[in-house]
């Protein structure tokens, strides 16, 4: 017997992973809700990826704007909604601020998180994507964002560590981790109707999901 679906699930992972595109699956399946990352909105990430160092400040800071916003937003939403679904955690924040920024710029950053209201949903469910960096690569490039041209594959190696140990320590919320890369959850439905299930049967506690891809 399957548990009931929960109600608020986030989808999480580093870039390339897969994990927007899943979020609007899911999002499709329940009739509900969606709160999407809009990195493309951000004017300073083309330049993040030019010239880290110098434009590391501005892309956090306005990423950190953008999601306080759309938590906010999402918080004085259809409280009927019976499914809300996200691409990311607002402590992803937090995260890619610690990686990108030096400490002068990080203590800036922290007061200005301090300063700003930010009163975000804890998840019924967080599923965590997981890939190769070399898959990841290749995902990005499939897709051809112009501003992901410049990613280097160091900056992705330190990105996928940092999401695995943030999730090796996270307890926030019941946590389905998911290997990622050898199958596609969006074209292929048995893939996804198998993750599905696991959605259905996590209801507490740390879980695994390692599927293999369906052999012809």
């Amino acid at each position: 017997m399957t548990n009931p679906h929960p109600r608020y699930i986030v989808v999480e992972g580093p870039i390339g992973v897969g994990k927007t595109s899943l979020a609007k699956r899911l999002a499709d399946e329940f009739m509900s809700d969606l709160m999407l990352e809009q990195a493309h909105d951000n004017p300073f990430l083309e330049a993040f990826y030019q010239n880290p160092k110098q434009a590391a400040l501005s892309t956090q800071l306005h990423f950190l704007l953008q999601r306080a916003r759309q938590i906010q937003e999402f918080r004085q939403g259809d409280i009927f909604s019976p499914v809300r679904i996200a691409d990311y955690l607002i402590e992803k924040d937090y995260l890619f601020a610690q990686l990108t920024l030096d400490q002068n710029e990080f203590e800036l950053y922290e007061q200005v998180y301090s300063h700003l209201t930010i009163d975000a949903p804890v998840p019924d469910l967080v599923v965590y994507l997981q890939a190769p960096v070399e898959v990841l690569l290749d995902r990005i490039s499939k897709r051809g964002r112009s501003y992901e041209r410049l990613i280097e594959t160091a900056y992705l190696e330190r990105l996928n560590d940092a999401y695995m140990r943030f999730f090796h320590e996270y307890q926030d919320a019941p946590l389905l981790i998911v290997n990622a890369s050898q199958i596609d959850f969006i074209n292929i439905e048995r893939d996804f109707q198998e993750l599905l299930a696991r959605i259905h049967e996590t209801s507490s506690g740390r879980h695994y999901f390692n599927p293999m891809p369906f052999a012809m």
